[in-house]
């Protein structure tokens, strides 16, 4: 997909594609994406809401001797500037992620220069997998000494806490906006739903409670009251 996607004429179709759904007022949102040349072409789109201003790219660690067993590119430091350069172009830019702890030969240092990533990097969602060794993969080839068991539980515990601060601090930013949520479960005069910052079924939600009936697919306002480390809470007007 990748190799298609440095297609000129592939990449100038999606993004055509994406102005069209944009102007039909489609939720459009990009998922799984790798942090290659062609992602910062659509930055301008998100920042135009032509799609949403929404990545989920899986960076996986932080570490450039992590990064390196892991055969992925080793620049965070360069990926810094971009996630920067990103979010001055669509400053209503989220991004998740996902990240691996206890890789093969992932030392404290390591592991701490991960957790120092994520506090600078502000990722808004991310989550964490221990490593667990797969038959057949390359890493068993590596020769690296296996983190030990509880080793890895204790940094993916430390990991989470780490991530939920960070969020936690993000999502008070939110309190006082009046935000467009579009409703996934409704209850009474109570219901259930997502910004364009959230994912279904992997972000968090926002709880809504409202005057008047609404049903699900509905995109309401809602001002956001209060916050906590994951969801939102508010009132729709």
């Amino acid at each position: 997909a990748e190799s298609q996607f440095q297609d000129r004429s592939v990449k100038a179709k999606f993004l055509d594609l994406s102005r069209e759904l944009g102007q039909m007022g489609v939720w459009v949102r990009m998922h799984y994406v790798y942090p290659y040349p062609h992602v910062d072409d659509v930055i301008p789109l998100m920042a135009e809401g032509k799609i949403l201003p929404y990545l989920d790219i899986p960076f996986q660690h932080a570490s450039p001797a992590v990064l390196k067993n892991m055969k992925r590119p080793a620049h965070q430091g360069k990926t810094f500037e971009r996630i920067g350069k990103w979010r001055e172009i669509c400053p209503d830019l989220a991004v998740r992620s996902t990240f691996i702890v206890g890789f093969p030969g992932e030392t404290d240092e390591d592991f701490e220069m991960l957790l120092d990533w994520v506090d600078h990097a502000k990722i808004d969602r991310a989550g964490a997998f221990k490593y667990e060794p797969v038959r057949g993969a390359k890493a068993n080839d590596l020769g690296l000494p296996l983190v030990p068991e509880e080793v890895k539980e204790s940094r993916y515990k430390r990991f989470m806490e780490r991530q939920q601060k960070v969020s936690a601090g993000l999502l008070k930013k939110k309190v006082g906006l009046r935000l467009p949520v579009i409703i996934d479960k409704v209850d009474g005069l109570s219901a259930t739903g997502r910004t364009k910052y959230d994912a279904p079924e992997i972000d968090g939600s926002v709880h809504v409670t409202s005057r008047r009936p609404v049903r699900a697919g509905d995109i309401v306002t809602v001002k956001i009251e209060r916050s906590d480390a994951y969801d939102l809470f508010g009132q729709a007007v």
